[in-house]
């Protein structure tokens, strides 16, 4: 999911080449952690135009007023598999690990959804492609808060250790929202420039 608009960063997050100029952007980047793992990538954004060279399946917000419950729902309604990994495009360090053994944990449940020391993790996520008429009635009442989606649909939640296990840093979840989190984000990458 990469259609934020990125208004407490003041710039395009997904633009962000935290490895270095020559690197990929934090988009890019997040595309290829995934495109191994998934067998159908989808991008939601507002703005395909920008990102024609990108090697995913580009879908337009259907609804880009309606937050990351929206962009959820675009994504569920134009994937072809019965699960789908779901993370946020902010998130420079996704543990493959962890991401497998999310995909290879035992189903069936209807989302499989971490919980870090922040709560709940819903852009970290897989969710069943059906749960997308649960999420056409919440956006048509309003709703447009993620926990209030994980709570209805009776989310199963990832075993601490598990994660443990395969984040022993507790970086997966990190994500990108200001740019004290792009500082940090370069600090922990061990690049004190910029």
């Amino acid at each position: 999911m990469a259609g934020g608009r990125s208004r407490r960063m003041g710039v395009d997050k997904r633009r962000l080449r935290l490895w270095g100029e020559g690197a990929p952007t934090l988009l890019e980047h997040t595309c290829a952690v995934l495109a191994p793992l998934c067998a159908e990538l989808i991008v939601v954004l507002n703005d395909p135009e920008a990102w024609a060279g990108l090697a995913a399946r580009l879908v337009t917000d259907q609804l880009p007023e309606a937050g990351a419950l929206g962009g959820l729902y675009s994504g569920l309604v134009a994937a072809q598999g019965e699960y789908c990994l779901a993370v946020g495009a902010d998130m420079p360090f996704l543990s493959v690990g962890l991401l497998r053994a999310m995909l290879d944990y035992p189903k069936p449940y209807r989302a499989l959804v971490p919980r870090s020391a922040q709560g709940i993790e819903p852009l970290h996520a897989i969710y069943r492609r059906d749960a997308q008429a649960v999420l056409s009635e919440l956006l048509a009442r309003g709703e447009r808060r993620l926990s209030a989606f994980v709570e209805q649909i009776g989310a199963t939640v990832l075993p601490p250790e598990l994660i443990a296990q395969h984040d022993p840093l507790g970086r997966a979840f990190f994500n990108l929202n200001t740019p004290e989190d792009v500082q940090r984000a370069r600090q922990l990458l061990g690049d004190q420039s910029a």
